[in-house]
């Protein structure tokens, strides 16, 4: 087939034209639209982002200088407007140390379960379980305690939480179980720094001696641990 002259070709660029201009026209517009929105999104982002650092430095200064009214002030804007912000945790747990080292260990408790209930499947809330544990036994309230650290899924942080769950069965009075914990505690030595092992051998030494029939420990009886278990452990 010969070519088309210039003439035709251009007839028919001219009907192709008005059959599907509009659809072409419609598409570029569809494309500035969604270039301009996401810049708009992008830079939305950004400024939240930036007001929320802003707030997170605040907390910092304020809590450097012991001012907790600033801090909390800056803190309950924090975490009511922008409580998804990656800032929002990390002023939570310094919140918490704040609260603590002032005396209101129910508003660190508060501002630690919040990160639970934020990040309930991610590190995060592993590492507020673990201060929230402390905190629990600090006021007295094992039974939570043991409630916080129910179920949870392998993790680093397994042989600190058995040693925060045998404390708890101490103040319980259960020391069959407080003992089981500790032992767990310990693992196998090759978490080196996880926990403080000579001090959970002590826990253990200190546990009243329960009956054979009683002890999780194998063969016969609560599992004491010697000098010299402690010099080798060194």
């Amino acid at each position: 087939m010969e070519d088309l002259s210039e003439k035709e070709q251009l007839e028919a660029l001219k009907a192709w034209w008005a059959e599907n201009g509009n659809y072409v026209m419609g598409g570029i517009a569809l494309g500035i639209v969604v270039i301009f929105g996401w810049n708009r999104w992008d830079s939305s982002i950004a400024e939240k982002e930036i007001a929320a650092s802003t707030l997170y430095e605040n907390i910092m200064d304020a809590s450097s200088r012991g001012n907790i009214d600033n801090a909390t002030f800056a803190a309950d804007e924090l975490f009511e407007n922008y409580a998804t912000s990656p800032y929002a945790v990390h002023g939570r747990f310094a919140m918490a140390r704040l609260y603590m080292d002032n005396g209101r260990d129910q508003d660190a408790v508060d501002v630690l379960q919040a990160v639970i209930d934020f990040h309930p499947n991610d590190e995060l809330s592993l590492v507020a379980r673990l201060r929230l544990a402390k905190i629990l036994l600090y006021q007295g309230r094992a039974e939570a305690t043991l409630d916080l650290l129910q179920d949870l899924p392998e993790s680093a942080f397994d042989q600190r939480f058995s040693e925060i769950l045998g404390d708890a069965y101490v103040a319980l009075e259960s020391y069959p179980e407080a003992e089981s914990a500790y032992i767990s505690a310990l693992g196998d030595g090759s978490a080196i720094g996880a926990v403080d092992q000579n001090l959970i051998k002590l826990k253990i030494n200190d546990l009243p001696v329960v009956s054979e029939e009683d002890s999780p420990s194998e063969p016969g009886g609560s599992e004491k641990f010697t000098d010299e278990d402690e010099a080798g452990a060194q």
